[in-house]
């Protein structure tokens, strides 16, 4: 795992994070670990000299946000409050920063955030960067250097592709899991017992995802061919949680197709 690194020749720059929500606070504790001057997290209407300004806000409140900061006034010259404003979304275009008047960029760590994560919960994490110039994507490579994850460039083009990879892999797996413990109610499992019982399982999963490849992690019976089990299965979703039927039936029929292409490999 990649500790935190700073960029070889570059000053640190001083930073305002605006918004006080859960990235905020984790960045915020971040940026000051790696030895940053970092103020906030801010209010929207409070202007700062700081180099850059980073907005932790909502995706749909960006824009607004960008606006609000646009207005503003350093307090030490008539100029806009930083040179540099970023957003850390993985969805929003540098475009809705425009109203910001400063060079724009994007810092998107591949990473979830609960509350009350420490500086660590960067570290070796991938990161999506971009900016609106050499200068401002410069900016976004050295800050998630400085935090240890790992920067790779996404464009504006790309970065819906990019997103909607995250959430597959992030909140879609939640949403599995929450099917999965509905599921195990069936069993007469409380889900606080189906949750403690599944995370192996899923843990393990992951990790031979991670280190396999798809279709070498697959197992179970789709991948083995085992109809009349597949159909038990089916059953029991249809008297347990009926509503479930047709996220069962297409994950089954996606998992026959990642099946098939594992098999077409080594035939």
């Amino acid at each position: 795992m990649q500790e935190p690194t700073t960029s070889p020749g570059h000053a640190s720059p001083s930073v305002t994070i605006i918004g006080a929500g859960r990235l905020g606070g984790a960045l915020g504790r971040a940026l000051r670990a790696a030895g940053l001057d970092v103020s906030g997290p801010l209010g929207r209407d409070e202007a700062s000299d700081a180099d850059v300004t980073l907005l932790c806000v909502p995706d749909a409140e960006i824009e607004a946000a960008s606006r609000a900061i646009g207005t503003l006034e350093s307090p030490s010259a008539p100029r806009p409050a930083s040179r540099f404003v970023g957003h850390m979304s993985g969805a929003v275009p540098l475009t809705a920063l425009a109203a910001a008047d400063g060079e724009a960029f994007g810092l998107h760590p591949l990473q979830t955030f609960a509350g009350g994560e420490g500086p660590e919960s960067f570290h070796g994490v991938g990161c999506a960067i971009a900016g609106s110039t050499p200068e401002a994507l410069a900016v976004a490579s050295d800050l998630a250097q400085r935090l240890g994850m790992l920067p790779i460039e996404i464009s504006d083009s790309e970065r819906a592709a990019y997103h909607a990879a995250a959430s597959i892999a992030s909140n879609f797996l939640v949403t599995l899991q929450a099917a999965a413990e509905e599921l195990a109610a069936g069993a007469g499992l409380e889900p606080a017992d189906a949750r403690a019982l599944l995370a192996p399982l899923v843990r393990s999963t992951v990790e031979n995802w991670a280190a396999r490849g798809p279709e070498d992690a697959l197992t179970g019976p789709v991948a083995r061919g085992d109809h009349d089990t597949v159909e038990r299965q089916r059953a029991a979703v249809a008297d347990v949680a009926p509503h479930l039927l047709p996220l069962f039936d297409e994950l089954v029929e996606r998992t026959r197709v990642l099946a098939a292409a594992r098999e077409a490999v080594t035939a």
